[in-house]
């Protein structure tokens, strides 16, 4: 143990001599967490809209009306006709067309029935079917008015109604940031705590001090124990300063015990420190272990569930999910922070986690190449 505390007392050292990288590894996932939440927003809107109302009526103007009124929607252009309105979607200038026949009034008074054409700039699949789910939505609440309002109650039999009463659980107000806050945050610690280990052994062999540990009595796990702690702590520092950002800016305040977050932040740590060393192991330069890191770290986040649902992905992403440490995080925190769940219900994540741990960070040791 005599050891490992000379490691320790030589890493700490070596990462507060440099304290404008400290205060850059402090500072960045601080501002990240400020400025992700407010982009990263599952509302659709300011959805550009071209019109071509062919019939120039009160109800076509009224409709078009309920269209705006909703927020979901800017008119981009009032057009003459849909190759007119085709155009400002070839030029990127609206999303979706909306066009009106002519005669839509008369014959939806005379015959009851009437035809709208919606074309949609589907290159974003996500904002096309939104917006095109919003306004046929819209058109159907203007229909049901408009049946409400020709057909007086004495003229037909009265339909049947099924009334919905709904309650929104863990999140009332259907807050995306309280949904997002806990995703980002388990970004930043695996990216912080990722890149520093992964960047920690390759830097001594670039500087030339791994040849003296080397020959140094140092064993294998020490070698190891002394690069993992310190950045343990700081990744631990850096959860800290993520929780008081969600809780000043965005007024998340985890519903679970902080005892059993920092349980499973903890042995998360260890988990994605071990993965980093066992890359800085693998790696000769500084350049390899980023690149390396970097692959895998964007398979972790776009498969980790912070934007799509795992439950969402065909078969073989919901396998290689298994085996992704940030998408057990992702869950833990929303589960703790929004849910409130316990030690009982995140079990299964803390097992597989340990697991994780153990084997990374035995990879690691037995990877370290050590001449004496």
């Amino acid at each position: 143990m005599r050891i490992v505390k000379f490691l320790l007392v030589k890493e700490f050292k070596q990462i507060f001599r440099n304290r404008a990288i400290l205060a850059v590894i402090l500072a960045m996932p601080v501002v990240q967490l400020i400025i992700l939440p407010l982009a990263a927003n599952y509302e659709i809107k300011n959805i550009n809209l071209a019109v071509v109302d062919n019939d120039r009526s009160d109800y076509s103007r009224d409709l078009i009306n309920k269209v705006i009124a909703s927020g979901y929607f800017k008119l981009r252009s009032y057009n003459d006709s849909y190759q007119e309105a085709f155009t400002q979607v070839e030029d990127d200038r609206a999303d979706l067309i909306l066009e009106i026949p002519r005669g839509f009034e008369q014959d939806l008074m005379r015959e009851n029935h009437q035809q709208l054409f919606i074309g949609v700039n589907a290159i974003n699949g996500t904002k096309a079917g939104l917006g095109a789910g919003y306004i046929a939505d819209i058109i159907r609440n203007y229909n049901s008015n408009l049946r409400m309002h020709h057909n007086p109650q004495g003229n037909f039999n009265p339909i049947p109604v099924i009334e919905i009463a709904s309650s929104n659980w863990y999140n009332q107000h259907l807050n995306y940031q309280l949904f997002m806050v806990p995703g980002i945050l388990a970004i930043l610690v695996t990216i912080v705590g990722g890149f520093l280990s992964a960047l920690n052994i390759v830097k001594e062999k670039e500087v030339g001090t791994i040849e003296q540990i080397n020959v140094s009595p140092v064993k294998k796990h020490h070698f190891i124990l002394g690069k993992l702690i310190p950045f343990w702590i700081l990744g631990n520092v850096v959860f800290t300063l993520g929780l008081i950002v969600g809780w000043l800016f965005y007024g998340m305040i985890p519903q679970g015990n902080l005892f059993v977050l920092y349980t499973f932040v903890s042995v998360y740590l260890l988990a994605i420190l071990g993965f980093g060393l066992l890359i800085s192991t693998i790696c000769d330069t500084q350049q390899q272990a980023m690149l390396i890191m970097f692959f895998f770290v964007m398979i972790f986040v776009l498969m980790g569930g912070l934007f799509t649902p795992i439950d969402s992905m065909p078969d073989w992403a919901k396998t290689i999910s298994r085996f992704n440490p940030i998408s057990y995080f992702i869950d833990v925190m929303r589960m703790v922070v929004i849910k409130g769940s316990g030690f009982r219900d995140i079990l299964k994540h803390i097992v597989i986690i340990i697991g994780f741990a153990i084997v990374l960070n035995f990879a690691a040791i037995l990877n370290y190449r050590k001449t004496s």
